[in-house]
């Protein structure tokens, strides 16, 4: 079973073709615009590289965010376009809090296993999931105050691109572990993905948005 997975809800663009459970191709770039640009090609190319025609590919996964709008809505505006394309596809969101939590390993993980994911704002994207990895919050914008206030007294493990900044102040938390990736795991994204799919919980993808996109008008 070939599954594709992609990325564009941060300042990256990220694709992985597996095959099964392994990694045949990955590619990641760091990129601040132009995510939407580089995903079709970098897709064709990966594809082109393993003699893989898009017929080939038995699932799709994308991220849903949260992440910046723009690029929420062309994740997902691809994903829905190749599911036309490729009707027998199975095709499924998987949320950066989802992503980011698959990819402990079992020494990492804990009781509590926190997902803190940077907004640029004073806040945090955050929630909190169980050694199962089971989700125990809902996801949510929070400040850093009500995020501690549900982590106090617990052993965490911390995972998340927002895991830095939260942790310049100092916390007193019980640390498990800490894990300061900068992007979206794209690998564990599709991993996560296939797990769904033998699980038969694979859910048409809908964009994660977890506060209103910064818009104003102009006078």
């Amino acid at each position: 079973m070939y599954t594709l997975a992609f990325d564009t809800t941060a300042e990256n663009c990220s694709v992985a073709l597996l095959n099964e459970t392994y990694v045949a191709a990955k590619f990641v770039q760091e990129m601040e615009f132009g995510q939407a640009e580089v995903l079709i090609p970098q897709i064709e190319k990966m594809l082109q590289q393993k003699g893989l025609e898009f017929a080939n590919i038995n699932l799709l996964a994308v991220c849903i965010g949260p992440g910046s709008f723009t690029g929420v809505r062309s994740s997902i505006a691809a994903a829905r376009a190749f599911a036309l394309a490729n009707p027998n596809m199975a095709i499924t969101g998987v949320s950066a809090f989802e992503a980011y939590a698959h990819s402990l390993d079992m020494s990492e993980l804990s009781s509590y296993n926190a997902v803190i994911i940077e907004t640029k704002r004073d806040d945090f994207y955050f929630q909190l999931f169980n050694g199962r990895l089971e989700k125990i919050t809902d996801a949510g914008a929070c400040t850093y105050a009500q995020i501690m206030e549900q982590l106090k007294g617990k052993n965490v493990t911390l995972i998340g691109n927002g895991v830095e900044r939260f942790l310049d102040k100092p916390s007193g938390l019980m640390l498990h572990a800490i894990r300061m990736d900068k992007n979206v795991p794209i690998s564990d994204l599709a991993a996560c993905a296939i797990a769904k799919y033998r699980a038969g919980k694979i859910n048409y993808p809908k964009p994660l948005y977890l506060r209103a996109p910064d818009v104003c008008v102009k006078s």
